[in-house]
């Protein structure tokens, strides 16, 4: 395992509840029994805060610790855009730096590349459940 998935996993400053949550998801990755929720709160399409809970691997609590820092204070189209093509960052043809302009973009692209294949669908549950959340 990577030392880095530790590290960005060990970052929960959004693992919390949000009680007066606006958009509420819950999402079981059905390969490993991984579990995961989120509930955000949107004004004006602005995503304000998120809060996240979870009875997963590191993978997922990395993924979900990385995308619960960067969506907050962006508007839901961009936040649609990337989490639409998420999957693409498992192609090693796929080159995201012409896809997303997005301020961490590294940190993603530590965790979601083809070296971490096997562990796609623990990755993707996050980006899974907030679409859910958004309805996207």
């Amino acid at each position: 395992m990577n030392l880095k998935i530790l590290e960005i996993a060990s970052n929960t400053e959004n693992h919390k509840v949000i009680k007066n949550h606006t958009h509420q998801s819950k999402n079981k990755n059905p390969l490993c029994g991984d579990e995961m929720e989120i509930s955000l709160i949107v004004k004006d399409n602005i995503i304000e805060d998120i809060g996240y809970q979870c009875k997963s691997c590191i993978y997922c609590q990395a993924s979900v610790s990385l995308l619960s820092r960067w969506v907050v204070q962006l508007p839901i189209e961009k936040i649609s855009d990337f989490v639409t093509k998420a999957e693409f960052f498992f192609d090693k043809n796929f080159d995201q730096s012409k896809k997303f302009n997005i301020k961490g973009l590294k940190d993603f692209k530590k965790i979601m590349n083809p070296e971490n294949i096997s562990r796609k669908e623990c990755l993707l549950l996050p980006f899974k459940t907030l679409s859910k959340a958004l309805n996207l």
